[in-house]
């Protein structure tokens, strides 16, 4: 199916695909998170700088990793994202960048957070700077601040829950349309040293919550399987990887009324002292 590239067109299309999804406004990032339905309440990696930011608390090195989300029935949605999180004395940093879109349409975001361990839990907090602009139409910007949480609770438990623009900025200076606050909360159980289970409820201030299941499978050291599904919208996820010093993964998302997904991301832990 060809579609004609005007910008009402673009925008009619990303309005719906927005709503569908509910993505665009969460920009939650990696292919390991995507194999894994983005229940990432509870995920502690360089991809935290764009998921619940407490995950940086972590992470021992330094690490970066770039991501590619393809989507081929609606080529003017691909996404792109960098993260880089550096552990310091007293916690972690994280920056990244991500870019949605084409010419006509297309949103860029620059996250900067920190995190670090408070006893039992990590905690964090992150800044977007978000930016959209449509051929025609302008540009509009706006920031965000988010927050995040994850307690240990014993060895093979641990709870997570992060908001996500608990401000709710303005995007409209003719109305009042706001950036919408999400809240996330999930639960992370390892019942065996090489499986990770993960439930996860999404839930926007002004819909019905989303609710995200997944499965991580580790069949060898450096070898994992994932897959996973999602309920309001339904969604089904896979996915792979490969982790040494760098890693590799990827991931297939299938949604029925938008059609396939891949998204492939690279990382690298950079050699040095742990924090």
């Amino acid at each position: 199916m060809v579609i004609k590239k005007s910008p009402f067109v673009i925008l009619a299309i990303m309005l719906l695909f927005l709503i569908k999804t509910e993505a665009q406004n969460v920009p939650l990032y990696g292919a390991r998170q995507n194999g894994l339905a983005y229940a990432s309440a509870c995920l502690q990696d360089e991809w935290s700088v764009f998921n619940n930011i407490a995950g940086m608390a972590d992470v021992k090195k330094l690490q970066a990793g770039f991501t590619y989300d393809a989507r081929p029935y609606l080529k003017s949605f691909d996404r792109m994202a960098v993260a880089v999180v550096n552990p310091i004395k007293i916690g972690s940093l994280g920056v990244g960048a991500s870019r949605m879109g084409d010419d006509l349409y297309n949103e860029h975001v620059l996250a900067v957070g920190f995190s670090n361990h408070f006893g039992l839990a990590s905690l964090g907090i992150r800044a977007n700077y978000i930016q959209y602009r449509a051929e025609g139409f302008g540009s509009a910007h706006a920031i965000t601040i988010s927050f995040g949480g994850i307690a240990q609770l014993t060895p093979a438990i641990s709870v997570g829950a992060h908001i996500v623009n608990i401000n709710q900025p303005k995007i409209s200076t003719i109305s009042d349309e706001r950036i919408p606050t999400y809240l996330m909360a999930g639960v992370a159980i390892h019942p065996t040293e090489k499986v990770l289970i993960l439930s996860e409820i999404e839930k926007d201030i002004d819909h019905a919550p989303k609710w995200k299941t997944a499965l991580e499978y580790q069949a060898h050291k450096k070898l994992s399987f994932r897959t996973g599904f999602t309920i309001n919208p339904g969604a089904a996820f896979f996915g792979f990887g490969f982790k040494a010093k760098f890693s590799l993964d990827y991931a297939f998302q299938y949604h029925p009324e938008v059609g396939g997904s891949h998204q492939a991301t690279v990382g690298y832990t950079f050699p040095g002292k742990k924090k």
